[in-house]
């Protein structure tokens, strides 16, 4: 009965829109960024460089992406990877996103701890977003088996936390990208808002995938905690 209309539906209508809000206005100040040429004619991969040497961080290497999107830094290898555009356009975008990755790597250098503890969760919320839903079903199909389901919630609110903790690491290292980009002259004042007004959106999407995980979270608990009170 779970597959057709009920009213924690508007939960998941809800997370829904929050999520294609924040896509809209990320998508949005993006591309009116990625048309700004900037003053000075920097790169995303030059602001990279330049942010990364003047921080002692002459071991993090640098990739471009042979596609759009997908801009990074990756930990384990110590490997800022811009995407095909912000590596080689010198657009407010372009040094705005590679300033946030570097802000990844300097958190990294610096032993950032919500940066190490979100590192931590990976693993652990891999199998909670893989696993929560699936061990659910199966506990409805295994005629409401309240072991499984509540394992499958547990496993889900993993997932849950790590899009929590993910929050102040994203936050951190978009402050620390304005920081060192008005530290170290790359950008104007004016396209230095611009870039804020950038930094700002790319973070709102992650302020609704946690919205919308916790709207999913709430919405498990309400169906299936409900069994739960009506068995006792």
């Amino acid at each position: 009965m779970y597959y057709y209309w009920d009213p924690t539906y508007i939960l998941v209508i809800i997370g829904m829109l929050i999520c294609l809000g924040a896509s809209a206005m990320v998508n949005s100040a993006m591309s009116r960024y990625s048309r700004v040429r900037n003053a000075g004619g920097i790169t995303g991969a030059e602001a990279a460089r330049r942010i990364l040497n003047n921080e002692g961080l002459y071991n993090v290497q640098i990739e471009c992406l042979n596609h759009s999107g997908g801009d990074h830094y990756d930990p384990r290898t110590n490997t800022v990877r811009l995407s095909h555009d912000n590596y080689n356009q010198p657009s407010v975008t372009a040094v705005g996103v590679a300033a946030h990755e570097c802000g990844h790597a300097i958190q990294h250098a610096k032993g950032y701890m919500p940066l190490n503890f979100r590192s931590a969760l990976v693993p652990v919320a891999n199998i909670g977003s893989r696993l929560g839903l699936p061990l659910i079903l199966l506990g409805v199909i295994l005629g409401w088996s309240q072991v499984l389901i509540e394992i499958g919630i547990w496993a889900f609110a993993l997932a849950v936390l790590f899009q929590l903790v993910t929050l102040p690491v994203e936050f951190n290292a978009s402050a620390r990208a304005v920081a060192k980009i008005q530290q170290y002259g790359l950008l104007g004042t004016e396209e230095t808002k611009g870039c804020k007004k950038v930094l700002t959106a790319a973070a709102m999407t992650y302020v609704a995938a946690a919205a919308s995980a916790i709207l999913q979270l709430l919405r498990l608990i309400l169906l299936f905690g409900g069994n739960r009170r009506r068995d006792d």
